[in-house]
């Protein structure tokens, strides 16, 4: 199931190498996510959750962004697929993927 949403990414990571013989590449953003309480706790504010997309060259289409990163982050519209899965310990869980990230235009800007 597709879901499009407007967030602010507070960073990106790219990440490349070799570990052994296996070789990786990908870029991380982290946007915000409601700190969840549970029976045990109580909580206030936000944290930032890492998703993984791309891999390290989809840096290099934010790169441009490194001198100006705003404070509070950077307005994006994103794209997101929920999918069946496992968690940690095995149980049937609900995933969400990243599988678009852009900069949120300002509204009435041209294409």
């Amino acid at each position: 199931m597709r879901m499009k949403a407007q967030q602010t990414l507070f960073g990106i990571k790219a990440s490349e190498g070799q570990v052994e013989d296996n070789k990786f590449s990908s870029t991380t953003f982290y946007l915000p996510a409601d700190l969840a309480a549970n029976a045990s706790s109580k909580t206030l504010g936000i944290v930032t959750v890492p998703y993984k997309f791309g891999d390290a060259s989809e840096f290099s289409k934010w790169a441009h962004l490194e001198k100006s990163w705003p404070a509070a982050g950077v307005p994006v519209d994103v794209e997101f697929d929920i999918v069946a899965g496992k968690d940690a310990q095995g149980r049937d869980a609900a995933k969400v993927v990243l599988v678009g990230i852009q900069i949120r235009r300002a509204a009435g800007a041209q294409a």
